[in-house]
């Protein structure tokens, strides 16, 4: 297997990937954002961009005003738009940016359109035609059914186009620095949005607001896990199971599912990470054991229908759970195997994946160097694109034969681990290097090319 490399975007600036969902659905632009440092853990963006692949040419979807950040753009597999974080217009002591304080944001994204800033601000979200507020927000009880009562982030819409993840923290639950009060403590959670139902708040906060989307917590964790369980406290790095859900044991099929790293407590004290799956009913409109909504000393519940289970138990292994550099559980196209990243007895970051339907994992590379990104499956199911030994790297799904497609670079200006991403039609990956410019060095955009 041959590749061949070319940079689509130079000169100085900011430009983050995040680690699925960049390309547009022809694959010509791939959408990113303007975060200042080379990781993105400064949330500074000021612009929502995309690039076109061939002549270079870059287009501001969306720019924040008064104060406002924005940033971790994905491309809808199917329509011209992308949604992205939107940080707090005229931010406060009282209101910073914060996990609890973000919302998504979509965007229109034709490609016909020419010149600069498309949309500026988000004064008026709802009575724009190309722009809407993802998820309302309602932060004073009664809460409202539909409605977040904090922030979300990452916003991944499955590949139907239907129905948007999010990871979530509770605006609500973090004012309380402990749990004297009976109350639970705010962790981090996944969720998803589902269209058709717009959401309107009331209006008896400044910092309340309408969403477009109803939106629900999707998984369940708890403050207090009891040692040797499958409760989690914390609930994360999400990714859609298949492109039509998975198939049960029994021959059914699971329409939608979310899987998910989630922490769980050793039975003998230790926080490790394992694979758990969300999965959701056709309806999520319908309260659980709880309500949707939560209360002013609960998390919200998620909709009657959704089961929780863990998929992994590794508290045994020498190096036991999800190990190595950060990344999102990403799921066969077929639904049938969720990869993952996990150590093998040399301390070496494998790929590894598991059936949804539970069972032992499977090792999948056995290379001598750890895979160094977040990774993504081609749409053909036939291969895993990733970083490993500062080179961009594909592993076949079959056989853990991993194949280099970039020359090995120096560390200042390797393939970064944020994102390594497949196009739509499977023949190019989209990932980051960081190279010079004068007296500084910025990230990059890269494309490889496939050449069987």
């Amino acid at each position: 297997m041959t590749a061949q490399e070319q940079a689509v975007t130079s000169g100085p600036g900011g430009r983050i990937l995040t680690n699925a969902h960049v390309w547009s659905p022809d694959g010509q632009w791939i959408v990113y954002d303007t975060r200042s440092d080379p990781a993105g853990e400064k949330f500074d963006g000021l612009s929502i961009e995309m690039v076109n692949v061939r002549s270079g040419r870059t287009r501001t979807l969306y720019r924040s005003e008064r104060g406002a950040h924005c940033g971790v753009a994905t491309f809808h597999p199917l329509e011209w738009k992308a949604i992205f974080i939107l940080g707090p217009e005229n931010p406060s002591a009282d209101w910073p940016y914060c996990a609890w304080h973000r919302q998504g944001v979509i965007v229109e994204a034709e490609p016909g359109q020419e010149g600069g800033a498309w949309v500026r601000g988000a004064e008026r979200l709802m009575d724009r035609p190309r722009v809407e507020r993802l998820d309302a927000r309602d932060i004073t009880a009664p809460f409202t059914p539909g409605a977040l009562r904090g922030g979300s982030h990452v916003h991944v819409w499955d590949e139907r186009g239907d129905w948007v993840s999010f990871t979530y923290e509770d605006h609500v639950l973090a004012q309380y620095k402990d749990d004297r009060a009976g109350n639970d403590l705010n962790a981090r959670n996944v969720g998803v949005s589902v269209p058709g139902r717009a959401v309107k708040a009331r209006k008896d906060h400044p910092r309340n607001h309408d969403g477009a989307y109803f939106s629900v917590l999707a998984t369940r964790t708890t403050h207090r896990p009891r040692p040797g369980s499958d409760d989690i406290s914390k609930a994360f790095e999400e990714g859609w199971v298949g492109r039509e859900g998975y198939a049960r044991p029994d021959g059914t099929r699971q329409r939608r599912a979310l899987a998910f790293q989630g922490h769980v407590l050793t039975g003998d004290g230790r926080t490790i990470s394992e694979v758990f799956i969300a999965d959701l009913p056709e309806d999520l409109t319908v309260a659980g054991e709880g309500p949707l909504e939560g209360t002013a000393l609960r998390l919200p519940c998620p909709p009657q229908g959704v089961i929780q289970r863990r998929l992994t138990h590794t508290a045994g292994r020498k190096h036991p759970g999800i190990q190595g550099q950060r990344h999102w559980l990403r799921s066969s196209p077929d639904g049938s195997r969720i990869a993952f990243l996990m150590k093998d007895d040399s301390g070496v970051a494998q790929l590894w994946t598991v059936s949804p339907n539970g069972g032992p994992p499977a090792q999948l590379t056995r290379n001598p160097w750890s895979v160094a990104s977040a990774f993504t499956w081609s749409p053909d199911g036939r291969y895993i694109a990733h970083v490993m030994d500062n080179s961009v790297c594909v592993s076949e799904a079959a056989t853990g034969r991993t194949h280099r497609l970039s020359a090995r670079s120096d560390d200042p200006t390797a393939p970064r681990p944020e994102a390594c991403v497949f196009s739509p039609d499977g023949q190019r990956i989209a990932f980051v290097r960081r190279l010079d410019h004068g007296q500084d060095s910025f990230n990059q955009i890269h494309v490889i090319t496939l050449q069987d």
